[in-house]
């Protein structure tokens, strides 16, 4: 000890006085005048209000008044409200691990209480007349009010002055107000919200009683163009064989990708009606859109899980914003496949309404003088490994006497293991070699592809083609690299990554974390083409990786491995490890620019797209097409002017 440091005085233990327990408690309560308006609002929900509405002065610090119309409090019952731990949300240990109300811990009103002058005013529907309760002194007076409660705090920490001196400007705060409101706005599609700041209405979301009441409450809240660069979601998990566990639906709306912003601002997710901020969400979501977000783009979402409330734990932090699962990986998988089912379908069908399915013309018969292009079957059971270079013959010409132009493949024989058809015979060729769809100029149809009729190539790199709507431009590279991606993750569903074995195995000092780690997921790295075994009591040792990474650094690939695994589920890492890997492969298996391609090719290509599963962006969250409409192409010339 420094002999500066004064030695610690010996104080007795005692008990705390109540008013500064109340006052520490409050402490994990009540962060800003937000989390009031929280606590309040989830009171008003419980209560069966319909219409609830919030009034504030100084962005909530000197007045925050929620009223609502819901059921109301006896008079009787009133001066238990600000007591701690009193609430008629639980009685007993069996309603706690199956809470099915917004608030149940009896601490929030006994904690504002504590920090500030609250006074609350109620009258059931068959009291004759309301009462209000004085939090400071007690006091039980009657007052004139309709049904309901309405509950005031005024001067927020007035006897913590310390913790006032924290609060930002009153515009800050009471930006926080309204999306503490927004947040219950959104999963309560029928109840009214208002909000009224220093007697001017800021925000009102009136109740939604049309044919589809969530949407309408998102349109209303988020806006239009959240509908709009959104598709819906409504997934149920499947039941286990043998298994009683209860089904996980989610549903909500999931944000294409191109509507990515650069910050996670529109992301809510809720467990059954409470809004939460959840890692084993968050991350799902995340991994669903790993292969079509481009860079560190932020996805967003509105989510909701359902499940029985025995298998979520509510009961983790007194602000209740946390949750814990009994089984976090069954929600995950709902999520990510929930997310992904909506995603998988190309947008372009939505964007031609009316094409219920696509009857494409038949393959022609091969002909001397046109090109036949060939893709022969995929192996990826060679000692070798997945080399990109492995690849340079899946998209080669097949010789031909006709032509003198080199093309990709864009079918092969392994077409019958795609992706599910949107509808009709779309099929571009059933036999290795057989020639690509012989599609005549006026075949009729041009206009009910929804990807179009091919026009030409631009500069080697965009495919101009025509639908219903006007202008379609389509990147030739990316949008084949998606189609092989795809192709890819389909034939490798069942097989592991090949490894290769090194030489000398690359030792490195392990933490005992690590070390745990890598005994315990054996099974998941050899799927990995991994081979990570304990080389001593704290050092690992690399005896094999990735047959694509063998030039890479072993061990720093080892690390960051079992980090993940560490972190996530095996399934999760290994799914996403071998995404990685394949997306490499298209990248490089795909035509690149500048290539000439015929017309019957374009078209193949279209095709292709509109049925292949996430075919919008390609492995690395670029967009594959664009759509110009004729009134665009008619501003641009100033038409009807």
């Amino acid at each position: 000890m420094n002999a500066s440091t004064p030695a610690p005085t010996r104080r007795p233990i005692r008990e705390l006085p109540d008013e500064l327990i109340s006052q520490i408690a409050a402490g994990e309560v009540v962060e800003r005048p937000a989390s009031v308006v929280r606590e309040l609002v989830d009171n008003a929900l419980d209560a069966g209000a319909t219409q609830i509405t919030v009034r504030l002065l100084a962005g909530g610090v000197r007045l925050i008044a929620v009223e609502d119309n819901g059921m109301g409090i006896l008079r009787d019952e009133l001066p238990i409200a600000f007591k701690r731990h009193a609430t008629s949300k639980i009685a007993n240990l069996q309603e706690l691990e199956s809470v099915g109300t917004m608030g149940f811990r009896g601490e929030a009103l006994a904690a504002i209480n504590a920090i500030a002058q609250c006074a609350i005013l109620s009258r059931p529907a068959d009291q004759s007349s309301a009462f209000m309760l004085d939090g400071l002194s007690g006091e039980l007076k009657p007052v004139a009010r309709g049904t309901g409660t309405t509950v005031e705090v005024k001067e927020l920490f007035f006897s913590t002055p310390a913790r006032r001196k924290f609060l930002k400007t009153d515009a800050t705060e009471l930006a926080h107000c309204i999306e503490a409101v927004r947040r219950h706005a959104l999963v309560r599609p029928d109840v009214g919200f208002a909000i009224w700041h220093e007697g001017k209405l800021v925000e009102q979301w009136r109740v939604c009683s049309g044919p589809a009441p969530l949407d309408e409450r998102l349109a209303d809240v988020l806006g239009e163009d959240f509908i709009h660069n959104s598709v819906a979601i409504d997934f149920e998990s499947q039941t286990a064989p043998g298994s009683f566990a209860p089904k996980v639906r989610v549903r909500g709306r999931a944000g294409v990708p191109d509507a990515a912003r650069s910050r996670a601002d529109q992301q809510f997710s809720y467990v059954n009606g409470r809004f939460v901020r959840d890692k084993v969400i968050t991350h799902a979501a995340r991994s669903a859109y790993e292969d079509v977000l481009h860079g560190h783009r932020q996805p967003i979402y509105a989510l909701y899980v359902e499940l029985d409330p025995t298998r979520v734990d509510v009961n983790v932090h007194p602000t209740k914003i946390e949750v814990r699962f009994r089984d976090g990986r069954e929600v995950h998988q709902a999520v990510r496949h929930a997310i992904e089912s909506a995603l998988a379908t190309p947008r372009a069908h939505n964007e031609a309404p009316g094409i219920a399915s696509l009857n494409l013309p038949q393959a022609a018969p091969p002909q001397a003088s046109n090109a036949t292009w060939q893709q022969p079957g995929m192996h990826f059971d060679t000692p070798i490994g997945h080399r990109v270079n492995d690849l340079s013959a899946l998209w080669s010409a097949a010789p031909s006497t006709g032509s003198t132009t080199a093309a990709p493949a864009w079918s092969d024989s392994a077409a019958n293991a795609g992706p599910a058809s949107t509808g009709g015979d779309t099929s571009l060729a059933s036999t290795p070699g057989s020639a690509l769809p012989k599609l005549p100029a006026s075949s009729g149809q041009d206009n009910t592809w929804p990807l179009g009729r091919a026009l030409a190539q631009l500069q080697g790199i965009y495919i101009l083609a025509e639908n219903a709507q006007g202008l379609i431009v389509v990147d030739m590279h990316a949008a084949h690299e998606r189609i092989v991606y795809e192709r890819l993750k389909l034939q490798l569903d069942q097989a592991d990554i090949a490894s290769q074995p090194l030489l000398i195995p690359a030792t490195f000092a392990a933490s005992p974390e690590e070390v745990a780690t890598a005994e315990a997921n054996t099974a998941a790295l050899h799927a990995l083409g991994m081979e990570i075994t304990p080389f001593s009591a704290k050092t690992l040792a690399v005896r094999a990786v990735p047959a694509t990474l063998a030039s890479g650094d072993a061990v720093e690939l080892a690390r960051s491995v079992l980090q993940e695994l560490s972190q996530h589920e095996a399934s999760t890492v290994l799914a996403r490890a071998r995404n990685e890997l394949l997306s490499t492969m298209a990248c490089h298996g795909a035509v690149r620019a500048n290539r000439r391609l015929t017309l019957d090719e374009m078209n193949a290509l279209l095709r292709q797209m509109e049925e292949t599963e996430r075919s919008d962006q390609c492995n690395h969250g670029r967009p594959t097409w664009r759509q110009i409409s004729v009134r665009e192409l008619d501003a641009l010339f100033m038409r009807g002017r």
